[in-house]
């Protein structure tokens, strides 16, 4: 029996009826007078186009900030607006129905990487990456999350960390790291410790790190060794990524933030660092506290912040003529743009290498890698996000740098298949890669 929408599902390409009744009432929960506003407060002008990498690097108009909004205006003009309602063809409404899903889909999935550049440049100040949010919170409701994404999420759900790493796998990784730089620093002392409790800090890390990146666990641990921090791992949830904000699902977003602050009170640390991660920073120290419905008792920092104020403290000393290679820097938009921390990168590099020079343009309007919103999990859209990625691409190689540093495992990825892609001839480190490198240790 034919279903009523059968010719729009076959169209839209949709392998399952979509539940669109649902995802109407689900974006109908989601706008508040916030969204609302914002959402007739667009006058298409176009001026974000010049602030998307994606429109810059393809010229494809549906990649225009402008456009995105208007397919969600569009949805709300027609449930949620008189005039939408009785004169949809007139007010440039439409039915939210399986053929907008899947242009939902293709729109703010696929060609946005949720940097919020466009937010920044707005000429009304909209939040566009609130809205472009809330349109794939409304396709999570409806289970229409691309599948890559989707399961990067479930698998953090149901092992403690996005990529699904055994407990018996990270202990043993931590022990072999251990037992490693033990013999660097010729010392008996845990420098890799786990779930030790009544200490300063509680690290968190991203899982790449475990699994495809033990330098940066080692050079961590080196810092901390030298600054004589009292600090621990988690053997359970030590995750600092959180999918749930680029897929739209706040219920895991909120499960996963909630599991790694339990693991600072259950060891009563005084302090989670969080690993160099954007989203990381933004989803544990900014949107958490609004997720799980409460403000922390404990201090929420970024390792960058920490390195900045051990520094600062005169707790590591540093060596500049240790890295004498040109070093430029790229700013993650989550925890430049919307975390905040901007100064204490370049603070640290100042110190660190010997010949540090920017991008232009840089800090808060610096143009996204491409790594960010979940794209390097969609592999659907890949070809994309290495197109989009040319306007990074571009500005290293203008930079001259041999190395590029960025505080973010994201951005260190997308970076590294820039390089491949651009054949720009770097290297990609991390902030404390480099700080570790250049330490001065005591004798």
């Amino acid at each position: 029996m034919t279903k009523p929408g059968d010719a729009n599902l076959k169209k839209s390409g949709l392998s399952d009826a979509p539940d669109v009744a649902g995802g109407r009432q689900a974006f109908r929960r989601l706008v508040d007078s916030r969204l609302a506003a914002s959402l007739n407060s667009c006058v298409h002008c176009g001026l974000c186009a010049d602030s998307c990498h994606y429109y810059l690097a393809t010229g494809d108009i549906k990649a225009q900030p402008a456009f995105k909004v208007g397919l969600v205006q569009s949805v709300f003009r027609r449930y949620q607006t008189m005039p939408g309602r009785l004169f949809p063809a007139l007010t440039g409404a439409r039915d939210f129905d399986p053929t907008m899903a899947e242009e939902w889909i293709d729109s703010l999935f696929g060609l946005c990487s949720m940097c919020s550049r466009c937010t920044l440049n707005c000429t009304v100040g909209l939040d566009i990456s609130r809205i472009v949010r809330a349109g794939r919170s409304t396709l999570a409701a409806m289970k229409l999350v691309p599948s890559e994404l989707q399961a990067t999420v479930d698998t953090a759900i149901q092992s403690g960390n996005n990529m699904g790493i055994t407990k018996t796998e990270w202990l043993e990784t931590a022990e072999w790291l251990n037992e490693e730089l033990q013999q660097e620093l010729s010392s008996s002392e845990p420098l890799l410790p786990i779930d030790r409790p009544n200490v300063n800090v509680l690290y968190a890390v991203n899982p790449r790190e475990v699994k495809f990146f033990p330098l940066s666990l080692m050079a961590a641990a080196r810092i901390f060794h030298a600054a004589g921090e009292s600090w621990t791992f988690s053997a359970d949830y030590y995750d600092v990524t959180n999918y749930g904000l680029f897929n739209g699902d706040n219920r895991a977003a909120t499960i996963i933030s909630g599991r790694l602050q339990e693991s600072v009170r259950s060891l009563k640390c005084r302090k989670l660092v969080l690993g160099e991660c954007g989203h990381g920073y933004v989803a544990n120290r900014w949107e958490a506290p609004e997720w799980l419905g409460r403000t922390p008792e404990f201090e929420i920092t970024s390792i960058v912040q920490l390195l900045a104020e051990y520094l600062r403290q005169g707790r590591i000393k540093l060596d500049r003529s240790k890295n004498t290679k040109r070093v430029t820097l790229h700013d993650p938009c989550n925890l430049v743009r919307m975390g905040g921390v901007i100064e204490e990168q370049r603070f640290i590099l100042a110190r660190a290498v010997s010949d540090f020079v920017e991008m232009y343009p840089n800090r808060e309007n610096n143009f996204c890698c491409g790594g960010g919103g979940g794209q390097l999990s969609m592999t659907r859209y890949a070809k994309r996000r290495l197109e989009a990625g040319k306007i990074k691409a571009e500005q290293i190689r203008k930079t001259g740098a041999k190395v590029v540093a960025t505080p973010c495992h994201n951005c260190v990825d997308q970076l590294s298949e820039l390089n491949k892609e651009y054949k720009l001839g770097v290297e990609i480190k991390t902030i404390a890669e480099i700080v570790s490198d250049a330490l001065v240790l005591k004798s």
